[in-house]
């Protein structure tokens, strides 16, 4: 691992910050603390500009290279927010918040992308300009659009924009990506059914919602088992089931939630309208009246080839030739890092938290080893970025 010696001087200062932030978990758009102390690092470090309150609580800082204004300008991103999860680490750092916690990492990866901004902004060492993004409620807050929406990617002039996520079970330092569909697009489902209660030992009587959601479960499994092609991805989860309060009554009415998960937008639109289908066909065999919300949500995240190319060379100089995977199997998580690739291009990169509790645990934490490496990365980006034609 090749890391430079001022970069490996930062590491105890930005643990700290990792863990101050850690310690003061901040959800979706509430993020006023992180922000500030966001604004007020970028500050101290001499950025030439620094932005709030872009998306509500964004953060954008402008750091010039060697040759002042002018140039292309790339955006490096990290995300601030964190989760609604009560944390089980017993850690010095653990949080301060009941029921909140950084369980994904963007506590490490706003500290990382600010040990890159006092590296940046104290060499210099680099053409064009950077904007290092800040950004909210990534968790289920859209809060990628919101920035985008704001202007960002103009009011900066930002050619390119890359993003970095750490990920537990790959090696510490290490890193993977592919070209085109990294992570999938989400939506969400809540269904209502609306049956006709009964005792439950005169079911003939009634229309059973339990009975109809049961069908539902079933028949919602056919369009990834059935009407999409076995090479291609679907997930289709069914997460919540609610009926009924009483053993011996059937109930009047029942609810269905869950998450839809795809990597191409074609078999995306294919899945929607296969899930009303079912739905009306269900409801029409039962005589049952069933309500669908459906709502489309992150859209895929889908990497540039040129701007893979670039980020996977990087790492290579950062974590080794053996040690970066460019041809990694996309996730089925969401990401809405998404909204940036779709505005501007670029790439989404993961860094290796080594063998830490999975993303969304409460035991998880970020991994503080491989800050270093994080560092150096965007120093490369940055780097590289700026002198493209």
């Amino acid at each position: 691992m090749s890391i430079d010696p001022r970069i490996l001087g930062l590491k105890d200062e930005v643990t700290a910050w990792r863990r101050d932030i850690h310690a003061h978990p901040e959800t979706l758009y509430d993020v006023h603390r992180t922000a500030a102390l966001v604004a007020g690092k970028l500050r101290s470090f001499g950025c030439d500009e620094v932005v709030e309150g872009i998306g509500q609580t964004g953060v954008v800082g402008l750091i010039h290279g060697r040759n002042g204004p002018g140039g292309r300008v790339v955006g490096l991103r990290a995300d601030m927010d964190a989760l609604p999860i009560s944390e089980e680490t017993n850690l010095p750092h653990a949080s301060k918040i009941p029921g909140k916690m950084h369980a994904c990492g963007h506590d490490g990866h706003t500290a990382m992308l600010l040990g890159a901004a006092k590296f940046l902004a104290s060499t210099r060492e680099f053409e064009g300009s950077v904007a290092v993004i800040f950004q909210p409620a990534e968790e289920g807050g859209a809060g990628g659009k919101a920035m985008v929406d704001d202007g960002m990617m103009d009011r900066f002039n930002i050619r390119e924009v890359y993003g970095m996520h750490n990920m537990p079970g790959l090696k510490p330092g290490h890193f993977s990506l592919r070209p085109g569909p990294v992570m999938a697009a989400t939506a969400y489902f809540e269904i209502t059914i609306e049956g006709r209660g009964s005792h439950a030992a005169k079911p003939h009587e009634g229309i059973d919602p339990v009975l109809v959601g049961s069908h539902l479960v079933t028949a919602l499994q056919s369009i990834s088992s059935r009407n999409t092609d076995p090479l291609e991805s679907v997930v289709v989860s069914v997460t919540i089931f609610q009926a009924g309060d009483v053993a011996n009554v059937i109930p009047q009415r029942a609810t269905l939630k869950g998450t839809v998960r795809t990597l191409d937008n074609g078999i995306r639109d294919m899945v929607e309208a296969r899930f009303k289908a079912i739905v009306d066909g269900i409801a029409r065999m039962f005589n049952a009246d069933i309500a669908l919300d459906y709502q489309r949500r992150y859209p895929a995240t889908i990497n540039h080839p040129a701007q893979t190319v670039t980020a996977a060379t990087l790492a290579r100089a950062v974590a080794g030739t053996n040690n970066v995977n460019d041809d990694a199997v996309p996730t089925m998580g969401g990401e809405d890092f998404s909204y940036m690739l779709e505005a501007r291009p670029g790439a989404f990169i993961f860094i290796g938290n080594g063998d830490t509790a999975g993303l969304h645990h409460p035991a998880y934490d970020f991994n503080d080893e491989i800050i270093p490496a994080g560092i150096q990365y965007w120093a490369l980006v940055a780097q590289k970025a700026g002198l493209a034609s």
